[in-house]
């Protein structure tokens, strides 16, 4: 029935939405063998589509890649993915700045603007600050690495914040400094280093391949030296599958 139902939604999608155009290459893809290889194999270039930002979203500087944050959406990679290690850079440039990058997506918008999949996100330390309720400020570690899923994807946390994951020790670096993840995905578990130490983590995701998205969510994001490295696929599902985009 969830198949089902996600073509239907891919076929609502396509009939409103342009189709899903080519923007450019960022970063690279590279097998197993990269781990214990004596000379560095072949690293293959990512490409990236637009699902719903525009080509005016995005743009270079040198070797970084800069989203201007509107309208808000997301890119997807070429590629579906399934167990892999990715490893990318990144630093706002506004206080609470807000982004974030997708895993496990089918890279189909909801009423949101955004997909499913798991949310890895990548928020500016003031957030908390400016998004308080009812005068109560957010836990400091909302904004350090939550994890959760997204879009009807459903996830067990290591760190419950409710349904999602906060982050055991606070280690995202401020506005306009440089801040590295390192996200291992593997048979449904996810789990994250920040800045040089694993601090995050789900299980149980009950979707295990598909698109990596980068995020536009309202405030400009540099990203630089994404680099994925696949691992060897497991036993999965049909239903634990994004629908591929056709």
């Amino acid at each position: 029935m969830k198949k089902i139902l996600l073509q239907f939604a891919l076929i609502a999608f396509a009939l409103k939405v342009p189709a899903q155009g080519y923007l450019f290459e960022f970063g690279t893809v590279r097998g197993l063998e990269a781990l214990v290889a004596s000379n560095a194999p072949e690293e293959v270039p990512i490409k990236w589509f637009d699902v719903n930002t525009g080509k005016d979203s995005w743009y270079f500087e040198g070797d970084e890649l800069v989203c201007q944050g509107l309208p808000i959406g997301v890119i997807r990679s070429e590629k579906q993915y399934q167990n892999f290690i990715m490893h990318i850079e990144w630093k706002h440039m506004e206080a609470g700045g807000n982004s974030g990058t997708f895993v496990w997506s089918s890279a189909v918008p909801g009423d949101n603007r955004l997909p499913d999949g798991v949310e890895v996100q990548m928020l500016e330390l003031d957030w908390v600050n400016q998004n308080k309720k009812d005068g109560i400020l957010p836990p400091i570690a909302y904004v350090h690495g939550e994890l959760f899923g997204v879009g009807g994807v459903e996830t067990v946390p290591d760190n419950p914040r409710g349904s999602r994951s906060k982050s055991i020790e606070n280690r995202c670096l401020g506005k306009g400094e440089w801040n590295t993840y390192v996200v291992v995905c593997l048979d449904g578990v996810i789990k994250l280093s920040v800045n040089g130490k694993f601090v995050n983590g789900i299980s149980q995701s009950t979707q295990r391949k598909g698109y990596i998205c980068l995020e536009a969510e309202g405030s400009p994001i540099h990203f630089r030296n994404l680099r994925i490295t696949e691992l060897p696929h497991g036993v999965i599902s049909e239903d634990q599958i994004a629908d591929l985009i056709q």
